[in-house]
């Protein structure tokens, strides 16, 4: 970030100038974050709004079908659909719906707005959420059949009082990398051994002072197996031929979304690995990803067991899972595609 950050109207003048900038490739640029990029624009097509989730989703709920997206530096995660059963909670909240499937974190909702653009038929509009440190939270944009209607008696109900062009923002947590624990390796061990669901986990390795990648570097088979950091293409294809079902999580510190169901277009371009279906689709960075595991945790309904990739700091990138069917974990497809993966050579760790 530069010391000297450019006024509202310069960072205004710079979007005109690159219209078809993605937002966070403009911010960069311009030495701010995405969410000053967007305050920039507040009384010019942007309106700052409440960041508190209870309200943006009781909102995104009144749109209807509309698409919501999460991402991170490394991957995309977009789903069409509509927003409902919401579960409100002042540590986490979620979206249960048949294809919006969400897990909000609401310390991280730090700063929102409703965004509208001209488009070549219609106004593209959007509501966009960001954390402290002003990165993309979770953004949710509306569609042809969205109830645009409704557009300006949402805006003026979520409406905030503070209507400035300029944001404060503060310093983005640095990535925490792995942390393992050789001493507590027998407790890990045992433990896994004895857990009843997926969610005990991340308990586990804070008891420990460990983490998910630190744990998994020193668990062993056969809870999990070093997969090559190249099989993730391999592993989309044969997904997509198979027809077998997935959960793919994806996740900042704010929100997880995640997919259920097949996965059909996979169109790779460049660096990018995409699925390119009609109501899903995900942008992977494939060059970002160092390390890929194999992993299987017991569970009261049978085995979990899930292909989790990692970037180069040991931030995780994304996690997919077999569905599960009738109330069982375990599925045999899913573990046939995993089982398949090359993993990694031994002279390589």
């Amino acid at each position: 970030m530069s010391n000297t950050s450019p006024s509202a109207a310069e960072i205004r003048l710079a979007r005109q100038e690159n219209p078809k900038a993605r937002e966070r490739d403009l911010s960069e640029s311009l030495g701010i974050t995405e969410a000053q990029l967007v305050a920039a624009h507040v009384g010019h097509g942007a309106t700052a709004v409440t960041a508190n989730p209870d309200q943006l989703i009781a909102a995104a709920e009144r749109l209807g079908e509309v698409m919501a997206l999460t991402r991170t530096l490394s991957v995309v995660h977009e789903k069409v659909g509509t927003y409902a059963n919401y579960r409100s909670g002042p540590h986490a909240s979620a979206v249960i719906a048949e294809e919006i499937d969400l897990r909000l974190f609401p310390k991280h909702w730090c700063h929102a707005f409703a965004v509208e653009k001209e488009g070549e038929d219609s106004p593209r509009r959007s509501l966009q959420i960001f954390d402290a440190a002003g990165d993309a939270v979770h953004k949710i944009h509306l569609r042809n059949t969205s109830n645009h209607d409704l557009w300006d008696d949402i805006i003026a109900n979520l409406k905030s009082d503070a209507q400035f062009d300029t944001l404060a923002v503060q310093p983005r947590q640095a990535p925490e990398g792995p942390k393992s624990n050789h001493d507590k390796l027998d407790i890990l061990r045992d433990e896994w051994n004895r857990m009843s669901d997926t969610h005990q986990f991340l308990r586990l390795t804070s008891k420990l002072k460990m983490n998910r990648l630190g744990a998994y570097r020193i668990a062993g088979e056969p809870f999990v197996r070093a997969l090559a950091p190249g099989c993730i293409p391999t592993m989309m294809d044969r997904i997509s031929e198979s027809g077998t079902p997935v959960m793919i999580f994806v996740g900042n510190r704010g929100c997880i979304q995640i997919h259920s169901g097949p996965i059909e277009k996979i169109v790779p371009m460049g660096p990018w690995l995409n699925v390119m279906d009609p109501r899903f689709n995900l942008h992977l960075r494939a060059d970002h990803v160092a390390e890929v595991w194999a992993v299987e945790k017991p569970t009261q309904r049978g085995p979990a067991i899930s292909v989790e990739a990692f970037d180069k700091h040991g931030t995780l990138i994304m996690q997919v899972f077999g569905v599960r069917k009738q109330d069982k974990d375990f599925v045999p497809q899913w573990r046939e595609i995993m089982n398949s993966l090359p993993s990694l050579e031994p002279e390589a760790v």
